[in-house]
């Protein structure tokens, strides 16, 4: 599997330039990258050559999905606890592994699940199917395809899973929200066989790669529990993240107190319930509702957003994609804090702690309906109500203004 015109995330933004624009032209093709800048600033000041720095921007619009080989392996991505999903689920497997036939992969808690157990009729159907568990089976090298079945939290669960190069994802809308999903499953036959025939629109998620470091103090006590079993502990904790890090306060009453470092330098502290530190996909989650701005996926972003701060001017920002921003407590903190990761491994930051975060080199390859731009807007309509309101009446006639006006 590749992409057209993408070898990887960072070459999504670093693709030829010239291709689409030369620097002194006015007028330029309908592509989601601005322009690139002029480096020659009036008759004598110039940005100095550097020959490693050239940058090359793929245009998005351009990115299509197409196979080197055809797909053998499909991972299905169910949504567990819903009874709802047991006739597509069905349906699907059904479809790829008798018509396909192609090798399909579940988690073995989707096929213990008593409905399907029972169901002789299917009995065939699951007898071929590839089981595995979550945090024991490494399938990261053998899936070609995923399908997800569900809401949005099928979509974040599919790339905890994928903790490298995850293989492009088709999510089809059968939760609650579905911003993430843009596929209908009335027509899933139809849309499965359009992406196995290539030149499918993709969006390229960006992730955020996430390391925790534990401090001196948790290190000696992780080696003082684990030196009798001979067990050596972990100094760090690496994650790959769609959504958003969350740092909180936790159960404690106190506010929580964190500095902010951007590369290396102190940026802010941070006094409050905490701090969204989000992707453009996260953008529409959690940080909305903290009051972060929307952002479409493909801006090359990260987004820092406090939780209920106190202070009145602490607005959320913005900051370019290849920074690496670093959380740790402030040494005048009162009670320790909290992070999560996708909402998941909730694990509490002691002082001498601190969490790295930066751009990973590992997207989302998510499957557009439609394509990029149009799948995003539909969704903010649809799932968020963007913008919703009574239409103005227009007015009757000329002498109405006027009157109005008057």
């Amino acid at each position: 599997m590749r992409f057209t015109g993408c070898s990887s995330f960072s070459s999504l933004l670093l693709n030829t330039i010239n291709k689409y624009m030369h620097p002194l032209c006015c007028r330029r093709g309908h592509f989601l990258h601005g322009p690139y800048p002029a480096t020659h600033f009036g008759p004598k000041a110039c940005v100095l050559p550097n020959p490693t720095s050239v940058m090359h921007i793929q245009d998005p619009a351009s990115q299509r999905l197409t196979w080197s080989k055809p797909p053998l392996n499909v991972l299905i991505i169910r949504k567990i606890r819903d009874e709802t999903l047991l006739e597509p689920f069905k349906e699907l497997c059904r479809f790829l592994v008798e018509e396909k036939h192609l090798m399909v992969y579940v988690e073995k808690k989707v096929v213990d699940d008593g409905s399907l157990m029972t169901d002789d009729s299917f009995s065939a159907i699951r007898n071929q199917l590839c089981t595995f568990r979550e945090g024991y089976d490494d399938i990261s090298d053998r899936i070609d395809l995923i399908i997800c079945l569900g809401g949005d939290g099928t979509l974040l669960y599919a790339s905890s899973l994928f903790q490298g190069s995850v293989p492009p994802v088709m999510a089809f809308h059968l939760g609650s929200l579905g911003f993430l999903t843009p596929f209908k499953f009335e027509s899933f036959k139809t849309e499965v066989d359009k992406v196995f025939e290539g030149n499918a629109a993709i969006i390229l998620r960006s992730r955020l790669r996430v390391k925790v470091v534990k401090g001196m103090f948790q290190r000696n006590e992780q080696l003082f529990s684990t030196q009798g079993n001979g067990i050596a502990p972990h100094n760090h904790i690496n994650n790959e993240v769609l959504n958003e890090v969350v740092v909180d306060r936790g159960p404690s009453s106190y506010l929580s107190n964190v500095d902010l470092y951007l590369d290396g330098r102190l940026i802010t502290s941070v006094l409050g319930d905490g701090v969204i530190v989000s992707t453009p996909t996260g953008s529409t989650a959690y940080a909305a509702a903290a009051g972060a701005s929307m952002i479409h996926p493909n801006v090359p972003a990260i987004m820092v957003t406090p939780i209920c701060p106190h202070s009145l001017s602490f607005r959320p920002i913005v900051v370019p994609a290849g920074v690496e921003l670093m959380i740790t407590l402030s040494p005048d903190a009162r009670n320790t804090a909290w992070v999560s990761f996708d909402g998941r491994k909730r694990q509490e930051i002691q002082h001498g702690d601190s969490i790295k975060i930066t751009t990973s080199c590992f997207p989302v390859p998510s499957i557009c309906c439609h394509d990029l731009v149009y799948d995003w807007f539909d969704s903010l309509a649809q799932c968020l109500h963007w913008n919703i309101r009574k239409k103005q009446t227009r007015l009757t006639d000329a002498s109405d203004s006027s009157e109005t006006e008057n």
